[in-house]
């Protein structure tokens, strides 16, 4: 800030000798003046370098669509893909201190007291259901960032998601994660990219919903299972364009779901022709009970190789890395 320098000598001399009382006197107000002038010149840059350093939430990174191209972590590929028919059952944990403000594969700043989540295929942004296996807890997430890539893990929350679904001090916990696919397809618009899977349905399925009120500005509500039934619009379009550019946080609601028996394995191979898994069976055998599952994934035959039952996730994390010493990489946990 550019200014005439202030000439205290100046003003006493034109006071004169004979007013050298008079001239102190002006001397200490035209140096209060000088010392309030350079303490407002001071708070005035400060709060410029304050407007500077912290961005408002509105004018932070909103992030674009992307689903990305397959890559490789410890061994093991993964895949991104469209896919409004996800539902997968593991576990999960939650983003540990140092990421706050940091950014997201898509280009969001991951904010920890938002509900968001990390996943390693799904599209960014998609809206998830994460129901937690043990309480019945259950909260809506939307997926912005890659992730986790521990082995054993399936998707990664924020701080304030893991304490709404009660496992943050635990640190991890049996979840079941489901694609919402109306609510995914209206993010990925609002991101500038419609998703045209080949599973996706052709517009909202029109039927009944579970609609519920939201609770007030800073409050958390715990919802029972059903509340009042209400019909779905079956007009997608019309939905993009009443909605704002800008996609709103998600509200911090949790619902609760009965509560199910469920047992914790680790899926050490699958396979398409049946006497690949009976040999990888034979091979895990001195490690405990193996067991072989048949199932499906994407129209084609699978033979599921998993050990277990397994206790807890600590137990889990000890046989994949047992595991990687026979030289199986490929691994995760299943919760069924």
């Amino acid at each position: 800030m550019a200014t005439e320098p202030l000439r205290l000598p100046i003003i006493c001399d034109l006071i004169g000798s004979d007013h050298k009382i008079v001239g102190i006197s002006l001397r200490f107000i035209a140096l209060f003046a000088a010392l309030f002038w350079l303490a407002s010149c001071a708070e005035t840059q400060l709060a410029v370098h304050t407007a500077k350093t912290l961005d408002p939430p509105e004018a932070r990174p909103q992030g674009t669509y992307k689903v990305g191209k397959p890559y490789q972590i410890a061994g093991t590929w993964y895949y991104p893909a469209e896919d409004l028919l996800y539902l997968e059952s593991g576990i999960a944990s939650w983003y540990g201190p140092g990421f706050n403000g940091k950014r997201t594969a898509n280009g969001e700043v991951y904010d920890e007291n938002q509900l968001t989540g990390a996943h390693r295929t799904l599209p960014m942004p998609s809206i998830v259901r994460v129901t937690n296996l043990q309480n019945g807890r259950s909260i809506k997430l939307r997926i912005n960032d890659r992730g986790p890539f521990a082995k054993g893990r399936i998707i990664d929350v924020s701080r304030k998601a893991a304490r709404l679904l009660a496992f943050e001090r635990k640190g991890t916990a049996k979840v079941k994660v489901e694609i919402l696919a109306g609510e995914s397809r209206r993010a990925s618009a609002l991101a500038g990219q419609d998703m045209a899977s080949a599973n996706a349905p052709e517009a909202v399925p029109v039927g009944e919903v579970t609609s519920v009120e939201l609770p007030p500005p800073g409050a958390v509500a715990t919802l029972p299972e059903s509340g009042t039934a209400v019909q779905s619009s079956p007009n997608l379009s019309a939905q993009i364009a009443a909605r704002p550019a800008r996609s709103a946080p998600l509200e911090a609601t949790v619902t609760r779901l009965p509560v199910v028996p469920s047992e914790m394995y680790v899926q050490a191979g699958a396979f398409g022709l049946l006497h690949n898994a009976i040999r990888l069976k034979a091979r895990l055998s001195s490690l405990g009970p193996v067991r072989i599952v048949e199932g499906e994934s994407k129209g084609a035959r699978l033979f599921k190789v998993r050990l277990g039952p397994v206790a807890s996730v600590k137990k889990a994390d000890q046989l994949i890395t047992l595991l990687g010493g026979y030289g199986i990489v490929d691994t995760s946990v299943v919760v069924e």
